[in-house]
């Protein structure tokens, strides 16, 4: 089988796991005597064909590091057909045979904007919101509950100790399965997710009621996302959109905060975890799937395929249609969160 020269990139926001699955790439590639050119900063890096090789003792000791040794961006270059055309002149510049994108909805999107113009790409799911039609999982999630469950235990301490209520806001743009998961793993006493209208005096009464029998203190999660009856400023921070027209999320912990203690007469505080949830060293099942989807995505390189990202379904990793996640978020269902209410609100 001929060698491939294969670049790779990591796009959108950074997560653990990112470079155990570059590593995985890296170390396939060597299998196959191939060559990995790295592309930094996301699809910045192939705008400006700004890269740079990737050999062993590049990423042999990177497993347990957070974040990407490549670092990212949400640089999109669709935005400016310029920067498009710069993109498949970086692609023949660099002589690559094929990109490997890790990311989002978004930057697989791009990916599939670029296989369809004749770039031979494939993707490698990532996202801490766990959001990506298709796939059972995305690369980062569980670290990222990992940062709530841990946040949700040092918050449960403070709160006891001074009779509060504690709103914690989780990230997960519009979809609840970081705060949710988190929330259940963590012990929290309510959770709030965006796909369930929240339900303000049920969250009063449960505070009301956990008081009452002596359980004076409440953790209480919240997605960023979640928006609360007559309050419209949380779409998002004025002026703050992203290259994908992303609005910027977060406050909305602090209002639920002072609506709780405003309405129930309890002092409460709000902590907003925000980035906090993408550092660290990543766990092990992403420590794992990062090799795992690495290896795979070289496997379908040699393959010849293009248009495609790696799904987990069940044990399996399947390739999937990139097209078929876009435009699409994968949300926690409605029934799923009432079932699981059992949990939390006693």
């Amino acid at each position: 089988m001929s060698k491939k020269r294969i670049g790779v990139l990591t796009g959108g926001g950074d997560c653990p796991g990112l470079n155990p699955a570059i590593r995985g790439v890296v170390m396939r590639a060597l299998d196959y005597g191939d060559e990995v050119i790295g592309l930094k900063y996301g699809w910045a890096g192939l705008i400006k064909a700004d890269a740079v090789p990737l050999k062993l003792e590049d990423v042999e000791d990177i497993l347990e590091i957070g974040g990407t040794i490549l670092g990212s961006s949400r640089t999109n270059p669709f935005k400016k057909e310029e920067d498009v055309q710069k993109c498949i002149e970086s692609f023949k510049k660099l002589n690559l045979d094929a990109l490997i994108a890790i990311g989002g909805e978004d930057t697989l999107g791009v990916a599939s904007k670029f296989s369809k113009l004749g770039l031979p790409m494939i993707g490698i799911p990532k996202t801490i919101d766990k959001d990506l039609e298709e796939t059972d999982y995305t690369l980062g999630f569980d670290t990222a509950v990992e940062v709530v469950v841990d946040a949700i235990k040092r918050l449960r301490d403070t709160a006891k100790s001074h009779a509060r209520v504690i709103v914690v806001e989780i990230m997960g743009r519009h979809a609840g399965w970081l705060a949710l998961y988190g929330g259940l793993a963590g012990g929290a006493d309510y959770i709030l997710i965006p796909e369930v209208e929240p339900n303000l005096e049920e969250l009063y009464n449960h505070i009301r009621k956990l008081y009452d029998r002596g359980h004076t203190y409440a953790v209480v999660a919240i997605a960023e996302g979640v928006q609360l009856p007559g309050f419209t400023y949380q779409k998002g921070q004025e002026g703050m959109v992203d290259a994908f027209g992303h609005i910027r999320l977060g406050g909305v912990g602090n209002v639920l905060a002072e609506e709780i203690q405003k309405n129930i007469g309890i002092e409460t505080r709000a902590v907003i975890l925000s980035h906090l949830q993408r550092g660290g060293s990543p766990s092990i099942r992403d420590r794992i799937l990062g090799l795992l989807l690495g290896k795979t995505a070289v496997d379908l390189v040699h393959e010849g395929k293009s248009g495609y990202f790696i799904a987990v379904k069940g044990s399996e990793l399947v390739p999937v249609d990139i097209t078929l996640i876009e435009g699409r978020t994968k949300n926690v269902n409605p029934a799923f969160y009432e079932s699981v209410k059992t949990f939390f609100n006693k």
